[in-house]
């Protein structure tokens, strides 16, 4: 768990922990969680932000990058992640990470219509590690061929080097999850070289018995990769511990063995992320996320506010986001002490 020894602020990421404006009033009136309400309503500073909706990451992702202090703050227009070589030494690879510029690979599944493509929601693909390595060595040696070399970092996280494409502007999987696939590819000089790339691997995947074993076994086949993340060998300067989240989050996690719990992080001061919101409010699944809410009201926002309260720790900050922006909440002991504030959770309305 990361720590500082003259920290004793907790600041707490949530992707998707802020309700979408639509539907807020109604989410809100069914969730019950009333240490979420006094950490919202008793605070010493509130601020909404609005990201732009044409960033092609998502705010959490930017948010991490910045905090990671791989980019620039992620109000800034020219948002990006590039969490690549991040994640390559999460995964055992700091060596190659520190030469060249790479990008995060990761095997996906694309759903064909008549009117768009649509990129699946990766978390539900369950890649085992025998179906990432053999489609992984069927992929490789193309690569090479072409002059791109190719990484094994985890099940469903691989990693390409490519220095000539540093300009390729790419889209994470998260913010083209949902949307039409088309509108999201890589953009810039290279784009069509890597969309030549990817289709080559398409039609080595294709009908390939490891999908078919995949579809008898009801998982949807692996016919296609995104590309993402593109990063150079700069070292990351801060720490973040991570649960919940896909295979590229777990590999930036400060102690991938352990997920993080709210008695580490009292002990220990520092930051962490939960990703466990994002894929119900990805998929519309509202229920799902009430009950996910309701998981953290008792195993996060609770005991964070009690040690908030009795002095373990001096501030707790919540970043609170979903896909057009984000709310970051701080309460302080003096702050909780605003009695005649009545917690509520109508503070997650203020999105403007």
């Amino acid at each position: 768990m990361p720590y500082n020894l003259g920290m004793t602020e907790i600041t707490l990421a949530l992707p998707f922990a802020l309700p979408p404006p639509e539907l807020a009033s109604d989410l809100i009136r069914a969730l019950n969680a009333p240490a979420l309400a006094a950490l919202l309503s008793r605070h010493s500073s509130f601020q909404y932000t609005i990201f732009d909706n044409n960033s092609r990451v998502l705010p959490h992702e930017a948010w991490l990058a910045h905090t990671l202090g791989l980019a620039t703050a992620p109000e800034r227009a020219d948002t990006s992640a590039p969490l690549a070589t991040a994640c390559m030494r999460g995964c055992g690879l700091a060596a190659q990470a520190a030469e060249g510029h790479w990008f995060m690979l990761q095997p996906s599944h694309v759903q064909i219509s008549r009117t768009h493509m649509l990129l699946t929601d990766l978390r539900s693909l369950q890649i085992s590690e025998a179906d990432s390595r053999g489609l992984y060595d069927i992929a490789r040696p193309y690569f090479e061929e072409v002059g791109k070399t190719l990484l094994h970092g985890a099940p469903g996280l691989w990693f390409m080097r490519a220095d000539d494409w540093a300009d390729l502007n790419t889209a994470s999987p998260d913010a083209t999850t949902t949307q039409s696939m088309t509108d999201w590819l890589p953009e810039g000089e290279h784009a069509r070289d890597f969309r030549r790339l990817q289709n080559e691997v398409q039609m080595l995947w294709h009908e390939h018995p490891i999908n078919q074993a995949r579809q008898a076994r009801g998982l949807q086949p692996i016919n296609s990769c995104w590309l993402w993340g593109g990063a150079g060998p700069a070292a990351s300067s801060g720490c973040v511990a991570i649960g919940d989240g896909t295979p590229w989050m777990a590999a930036l996690a400060a102690a991938p063995q352990h997920q993080p719990d709210a008695q580490q992080l009292i002990v220990q001061p520092g930051v962490a992320m939960l990703g466990g919101l994002i894929s119900a409010a990805q998929v519309g699944d509202w229920a799902d996320w009430l009950a996910r809410m309701q998981q953290l009201e008792q195993d996060w926002f609770a005991p964070l506010l009690t040690a908030l309260k009795d002095g373990r720790v001096d501030s707790v900050k919540l970043v609170l986001s979903h896909r057009h922006g984000w709310t970051t909440v701080t309460s302080n002991k003096l702050a909780q002490r605003k009695f005649w504030r009545k917690p509520t959770l109508n503070t997650l309305l203020n999105q403007s």
